[in-house]
């Protein structure tokens, strides 16, 4: 079952609070947050809207340790312009579009990138949350998207964020034992041969950490 709503708003929360580079910014009260959260929800599946909850909270569902300060989701654009309540205040990438509702971040996903579009198709599963569903990805869809994202997080230099994709990647390779090369046969369709040797690469040196992780259980 979904985290419910209290622990959802509490997650970001602490997200934004502990994070110092938010400590001079005005923001939202916690209360207040718990029932922004709860407008969104209620507000994309009062509209219709074809969402896909991903990122931080998602991975909460999975597996425990993560910590958030945004909202993420897979949407179409004609869905997005649906929800005019949404923000959009930066949308440089056709792919990708940060949006803020009622002083909470939300990061999109848009369904013009056609992995984005699969996740949303194959990769969900419904979820109740207090008296709603939501529609959240996969374990094998999360790791579609971060398996997806690593390649370019490199070349960007990103050592923070590989780092945690990289540890959510772990903790849901150990705790569900996926079929990765279920996986890889999947990522052949939307990654070149070289981000996809990566791939394979960064793979198996999870493996090798979950393998060393195991052996030091058993000894």
């Amino acid at each position: 079952m979904l985290k419910d709503l209290v622990e959802i708003g509490q997650i970001i929360q602490n997200g934004i609070v502990f994070n110092p580079r938010n400590w001079e910014k005005k923001r939202m009260e916690s209360a207040s947050l718990l029932q922004v959260v709860n407008r969104l929800f209620t507000l994309l599946n009062k509209r219709g809207i074809d969402y896909v909850l991903v990122g931080g909270v998602a991975l909460l569902n999975y597996v425990e340790g993560r910590n958030t300060q945004d909202i993420d989701l897979i949407m179409a654009l004609p869905d997005l312009a649906k929800v005019p309540e949404i923000k959009v205040e930066e949308q440089d990438n056709p792919y990708f579009a940060r949006g803020e509702f009622e002083g909470l971040q939300i990061d999109i996903l848009l369904t013009t990138n056609p992995l984005f579009q699969l996740v949303r198709q194959k990769y969900t599963e419904k979820l109740s949350f207090l008296e709603q569903e939501i529609t959240i990805a996969t374990v094998e869809g999360l790791l579609l998207l971060k398996l997806y994202a690593l390649p370019s997080l490199y070349r960007q230099g990103n050592f923070v964020r590989v780092s945690v994709y990289e540890n959510d990647i772990a903790a849901l390779m150990y705790v569900y034992q996926p079929d990765m090369e279920m996986i890889m046969k999947i990522l052949e369709r939307y990654v070149g041969e070289g981000d996809l040797r990566s791939i394979r690469e960064i793979v198996a040196e999870i493996r090798q950490r979950i393998q060393r992780f195991q052996n030091g259980l058993e000894t």
